[in-house]
């Protein structure tokens, strides 16, 4: 009699559903980013004043409100591109994790910014961009399987020019929301290292055991390979 191991199977259907649900939630997002840009623009209503002021009690407000307000489309456009890419891989591929990853970037490095951040109102969504793609990168160096080993690379070869993002190159741009976001995307890259164990896809081959060997056993639902002499020699103490 042949057995299949036990694991996560991921069917088309459930795998299709998955990339559904990260696309959407990851368009409306962008969509209500373009929409305050262009309520901004039309109504002339200088929303900047709802980033983050650091040391500031007013600038509190903005560790909730600053990603979503852009100074420009082309400080707007800037951010899509990244963002849809690392929000739509992150909830496609870590699902667990995905939700609690985003909020603690988007608050953490908030607040990292109020207290560490120049004077001057902080906006925009790169803190956030710059926290999910740290996710993406350090989460193959703790999790060391080949799902996100391979998209650490993905993210180095599409977008490694963003480490350049990280230094003052500019005083227009705030630095600080970039190093906060690196930071918080690492420390959550550690902490949910544990989480959204890669499944294996039906179209996968599949490992068997063959129950009628004496020298395999299944044991607490997977299994494992012992040879009987190897065992019998084991001694506990």
């Amino acid at each position: 009699m042949k057995l299949e191991k036990s694991g996560n199977i991921i069917s088309a259907v459930e795998d299709k559903n998955r990339i559904l649900h990260a696309f959407i939630v990851t368009s409306l997002f962008i969509m209500v980013l373009w929409f305050v840009r262009v309520f901004e623009f039309v109504t002339g209503a200088q929303l900047f004043y709802f980033g983050i002021f650091p040391g500031k009690i007013t600038g509190l407000i903005g560790i909730i409100t600053s990603p979503v307000i852009h100074a420009s489309f082309s400080h707007l456009i800037s951010n899509s591109g990244g963002l849809f890419f690392s929000m739509l891989t992150t909830i496609y591929l870590y699902r667990q994790s995905a939700y609690k990853t985003i909020s603690i970037i988007w608050v953490l490095s908030g607040i990292i910014i109020w207290i560490f951040g120049r004077e001057a109102y902080h906006i925009g969504a790169s803190g956030v961009v710059y926290g999910l793609m740290s996710f993406l990168f350090f989460s193959g160096i703790f999790r060391r399987d080949k799902r996100s080993i391979a998209l650490s690379l993905v993210v180095i070869f599409l977008y490694g020019s963003m480490i350049w993002g990280l230094f003052p190159v500019d005083v227009t741009i705030s630095n600080e929301a970039h190093i906060a976001g690196a930071i918080i995307g690492l420390a959550c890259a550690f902490g949910f290292r544990k989480l959204d164990p890669p499944g294996k896809y039906e179209w996968e081959p599949t490992e068997e055991v063959d129950e009628s060997d004496p020298d395999e056993y299944e044991m607490h639902g997977e299994t494992k390979m012992m040879k009987l002499n190897s065992y019998a020699g084991a001694q506990r103490f």
